[in-house]
């Protein structure tokens, strides 16, 4: 069933509208530097011994996800292992409860999910049906699947399961449905071909700096289809998932041109981007050129990092954001229906200051709930010596925030947003949550071999919310695919369950919607990907709303 949000001249009439009657006259943003009251004891490791090798500065991603179903948003940061020549101590990827007001607990170890390989990329996802949310670990080496018990535990089911992927380097990963069967399948992306024996030691300016991906083989992306019954087939080739091979990182999955099923975007790093457009039926074409998303405005490629997606202008149709090299923008692609889309990063002011260091993670999200999605972006080198050979670079840098001023137009807050944003970091995932169910958007950063940050979100003069946790009729907990309109008044909102986003990372299982000075939601229209719609009137506005597929 064909399932369109807007038409592109309702899309533009609404856009007016919203100009028109929506305040643009934002408030601040304020985001809190909240680590030291957390509990949270967590050190990331790349594994580095000084040799360099470049499967060392691509970790790692972060998930958000509530692991025990208690309503409370929990932690899992993945970490490195130890190279050779490391002298690195023992370490493991960590799981911390979130047990309200700020304060976590790490399970790691009751959970049973302190995984010790090089970790890279993670997703969540009710891969069984069975309404809790399981584990995928993207590494250097054979990938993870946790099976989430349901009791607080988990159990690996990797072999069981056939989802090792083999001896690879991971990047991102979704959980998405390709065919609509009711099972959420898993894309994994690969970034490079390599065995410490093939490790190409790089100098630059007389300092020993990691190599280029260039100086490897590419790799192709992986999918594995549901078959069902806890089991997963490898159908990378017959789906033309497997058909070029290329240096991918961040990945995220959305209907993009609205024709009813789920497509799978992809940020590689040092060559074109990929859209992988799906027929319906699993089964796809690479339309990275046709698309506009390959290149970056200027036809040139992007070393990208992390992809998100979100609708930043409100017209109905979902943009995309990519973040990439040092000398070379954070680029914003606007949707501009029927396929294809627009580098508007000057044109809407999003590009500034995002020149100069190395972007990883990045979030879209309404940071103020005023109904216009910011973005916060996650900086830092990946050599880090650069400080000794390249005055305008560091490794260490402040992270970026833009705030959304209406829509086509953003303003660098980066200064004035709170301490919170001047902590130096090389950081590399980010993802953002409600972690204190106040109905406002929360930050996490992994910062590669430091503690992590967490920012609390005090934005003042904030605007009223919704949020919805969807369940699909199949039992799925995270109901992936599923698109969702909110009405209020002249305000029309979009958006659609994603697992798997950013920088290898996962976050926004429950969807967040600001709706700034509207006081009550019309309605709610879902769209589930199995073609049939369900509507919700007047929800309660400044709640959490909990809605099972009819």
């Amino acid at each position: 069933m064909m399932r369109k949000f807007l038409r592109m001249n309702v899309a533009t009439l609404v856009s007016c509208l919203l100009t028109a009657s929506v305040s643009t006259a934002n408030g601040p943003i304020r985001l809190i530097d909240v680590t030291s009251q957390t509990g949270i004891d967590f050190v990331h490791t790349d594994g580095s011994g000084g040799q360099h090798f470049i499967v060392e500065y691509v970790s790692a991603g972060i998930a958000l996800f509530d692991y025990d179903n208690d309503g409370l948003i929990d932690i899992y940061f993945l970490n490195g292992k130890a190279m050779p020549g490391s002298t690195e101590t023992h370490a493991t990827n960590r799981l911390y409860r979130n047990e309200g007001n700020w304060r976590f607990r790490d399970v790691t170890a009751a959970a049973g999910v302190g995984d010790a390989s090089h970790g890279l990329g993670v997703v969540v996802g009710d891969y069984d049906n069975d309404g809790d949310q399981d584990l995928y670990l993207n590494n250097f080496g054979p990938n993870v699947l946790y099976r989430n018990n349901g009791n607080g535990t988990f159990t690996d089911v990797t072999a069981e399961a056939g989802v090792a992927n083999g001896n690879r380097v991971g990047a991102g990963a979704c959980f998405v449905d390709v065919d609509a069967d009711g099972d959420l399948d898993l894309f994994v992306a690969n970034y490079i071909r390599f065995e410490f024996a093939q490790h190409k030691p790089r100098t630059m300016h007389g300092f020993a700096v990691y190599g280029s991906p260039l100086d490897y083989q590419p790799d192709a992306d992986t999918l594995l289809e549901n078959q069902g019954d806890g089991t997963f087939r490898d159908v990378s080739q017959s789906s033309g998932i497997a058909a070029k091979a290329a240096y991918g990182m961040g990945v995220v999955c959305s209907d993009y041109d609205q024709d009813g099923d789920t497509d799978i975007l992809v940020g590689n790093d040092v060559g074109a981007n990929f859209v992988y457009r799906n027929d319906g039926r699993g089964h796809f074409v690479e339309v990275g050129l046709l698309s506009g998303f390959a290149y970056d405005g200027r036809g040139k490629i992007q070393g990208s990092m992390g992809v998100e997606c979100a609708d930043l202008d409100n017209d109905g149709r979902p943009d995309l954001h990519a973040t990439s090299y040092q000398n070379e923008h954070a680029a914003l692609y606007r949707n501009l229906g029927n396929g294809l889309f627009d580098d508007v990063s000057n044109t809407w002011k999003a590009a500034s200051d995002t020149v100069t260091p190395v972007t990883w993670g990045n979030v879209l999200a309404d940071l103020d709930n005023d109904g216009f999605r910011d973005i916060f972006i996650g900086c830092g080198h990946l050599y880090d010596n650069v400080d000794q050979f390249d005055s305008s670079a560091s490794y260490r840098s402040q992270n970026l925030l833009f705030q959304n001023q209406g829509g086509k137009r953003f303003v660098n807050l980066t200064m004035t947003a709170g301490n919170g944003l001047d902590v130096l970091s090389s950081s590399r995932g980010v993802a953002c949550d409600d972690l204190d169910n106040d109905g406002d958007l929360d930050i996490v950063v992994l910062n590669s071999r430091s503690a992590p940050t967490l920012l609390r979100n005090d934005s003042p003069q904030q605007g009223h919310w919704l949020q919805l946790d969807l369940t699909a009729k199949s039992g799925c907990a995270t109901a992936a695919g599923t698109q969702v309109e909110v009405q209020c008044g002249e305000l029309r909102l979009i958006d659609e369950v994603r697992c798997g986003r950013s920088y290898q990372s996962h976050f926004g299982t429950r969807i967040h919607f600001g709706i700034g000075s509207q006081d009550k939601v019309d309605r709610i229209i879902i769209h589930w990907l199995d073609g049939k719609q369900q509507i919700v009137e007047s929800p309660d506005i400044d709640s959490l709303v909990r809605i099972r597929q009819r």
